[in-house]
């Protein structure tokens, strides 16, 4: 698989298997896909929580100043 797509061998094989048209339908979503995913990872962000992750985390004991 190319960066973008289906190599050509793997094209022809599907479009021999399917039809011409299904074939090349197929590779082109297959190519918008790839793209797609590629785009979401280069753009993903780290998320740090702000909450903690279960209820009884949050039931902290009083910070000694607070009193």
């Amino acid at each position: 698989m190319t960066s973008n797509g289906l190599t050509y061998n793997s094209r022809k094989a599907l479009m021999n298997n399917i039809g011409e048209a299904a074939g090349t339908e197929i590779a082109n979503l297959i190519a918008e896909m790839a793209a797609e995913i590629e785009e979401l990872r280069r753009s993903k962000v780290s998320v740090t929580r702000i909450v903690p992750p279960n209820p009884s985390a949050a039931q902290l004991p009083p910070h000694k100043d607070a009193i």
